[in-house]
């Protein structure tokens, strides 16, 4: 289906040059006496690099077909992680690289949204927060405060952290796994 470009919208995937590629931002802009263009930032999700471009006002660009369905993460094996559609039970292996930075986070049973372009997976979606253990991390100042600075801390998946300092090795804390931020202590 085309639409011409002055009716795209921020998170709308459309095929470019083969790729499905989300929108990330556009700004629409008449310069003075010159015709309109829409200038966009995108992220080609089968490569995930981002890039810019400039679209005419009257450039007709093509949706794409995505599916989106819940999987359910099963297990790690070697480089491949594998997953089960909870809708029919099928299961998908994807590799390390088709994950990116969301292979770390991934724990047993969880559950996480998958975008399909043409049959292949294309992007995972995280929950939004999710609960470690801390395993290192330096020790408790008595003098700490929540506004304090903040210290370094290794959580159970192996990935570091800065956390305040009044956290000790041990206890669990709710993560943003989209952006490795440190929300609270955990409340399991």
């Amino acid at each position: 289906m085309a639409l011409p470009a002055t009716q795209i919208r921020r998170g709308m995937v459309i095929v470019w040059e083969g790729d499905p590629c989300r929108i990330i931002e556009f700004r629409h802009h008449t310069p003075g006496n010159l015709r309109a263009m829409v200038q966009a930032k995108l992220k080609n999700l089968r490569s995930g690099n981002n890039f810019e471009h400039r679209f005419r006002a009257d450039d007709q660009l093509h949706k794409a077909d995505m599916e989106t369905h819940e999987l359910q993460f099963l297990y790690k094996g070697g480089d491949s992680y594998h997953f089960m559609n909870t809708e029919n039970y099928e299961q998908l292996e994807m590799d390390e690289e088709a994950l990116g930075d969301n292979a770390p986070w991934m724990q047993d049973n969880m559950q996480v949204i998958v975008e399909f372009y043409n049959g292949k997976p294309m992007s995972l979606q995280l929950p939004q927060f999710m609960n470690y253990e801390i395993t290192d991390t330096a020790p408790v100042m008595k003098t700490a405060t929540k506004t304090a600075s903040s210290k370094p801390a290794v959580l159970a998946n192996g990935v570091s952290i800065n956390v305040p300092e009044f956290i000790a090795s041990g206890e669990r804390v709710r993560v943003n796994p989209n952006t490795g931020e440190y929300m609270d202590r955990a409340k399991d």
